[in-house]
């Protein structure tokens, strides 16, 4: 495929992000048929794009949602106020997202949603499971978009996140929890393709499913052009 003929899925990142966790991000847009392009606060911002990933990071700024701050978490200022704006620019016009951790949780503060800011207060014995292996099951609506897209109604996920989805935005629906009851995954019914999901795709390079979700992204935009 001619890189021309590749749709340009921009994926936001922070300016300190490893070439290592860089990587999986561009190989799983490339794959599948994508042409990946870094943004982050450091980075001109592009004209036009096909698709957006919002990708994973650090916490964002409780001002943004409502929430209390915290004083023992890392955030990025400079990331919120590039990713909130790209989804101003992008949303209106049905431009496919895709959320991805930090990123699911940042649509859903964009629609005029709250966050949970730490999980591990929220839901005192809850096991902590930091992995970028599939250690977490969850639970898929039936008649959701993201179920159409991964065809299957339970999966299993990695988990790199303490914070999470509390209440949804506007026309922001929850399509997927944990078996904790913690909220896994979000998507609008308003939107061809505006989807959040709290794990990370990109690592499980070997999962099926979760490769159909970037797939769709990839899929959409190109349609999007």
């Amino acid at each position: 495929m001619r890189q021309s003929e590749r749709p340009l899925i921009g994926i936001t990142t922070s300016d300190r992000k490893s070439r290592i966790a860089w990587w999986f991000d561009w190989f799983a847009v490339w794959r599948h048929g994508g042409r990946p392009l870094r943004l982050s606060p450091s980075r001109p911002r592009p004209e036009a794009l096909d698709g957006l990933i919002i990708g994973g990071g650090d916490d964002i700024e409780a001002h943004h949602y409502g929430g209390e701050i915290q004083l023992d978490v890392r955030v990025d200022p400079e990331r919120d106020e590039l990713e909130l704006a790209l989804l101003e620019r992008f949303i209106p016009a049905d431009t496919p997202v895709l959320g991805i951790c930090r990123g699911a949780q940042l649509i859903n503060v964009h629609q005029g949603g709250t966050l949970d800011p730490d999980i591990y207060t929220t839901y005192e014995g809850l096991k902590r499971r930091r992995t970028v292996l599939p250690r977490k099951t969850v639970d898929i609506v039936g008649d959701s978009r993201l179920y159409r897209i991964l065809r299957v109604t339970w999966c299993r996920i990695n988990s790199l996140h303490h914070q999470a989805v509390q209440e949804a935005g506007r026309g922001i629906e929850i399509v997927a929890r944990d078996r904790d009851g913690l909220v896994q995954a979000i998507e609008s019914r308003e939107h061809d393709f505006l989807i959040g999901v709290q794990w990370h795709p990109e690592w499980l390079i070997f999962n099926r499913p979760q490769q159909r979700l970037i797939r769709a992204l990839v899929d959409a935009a190109r349609r999007s052009r």
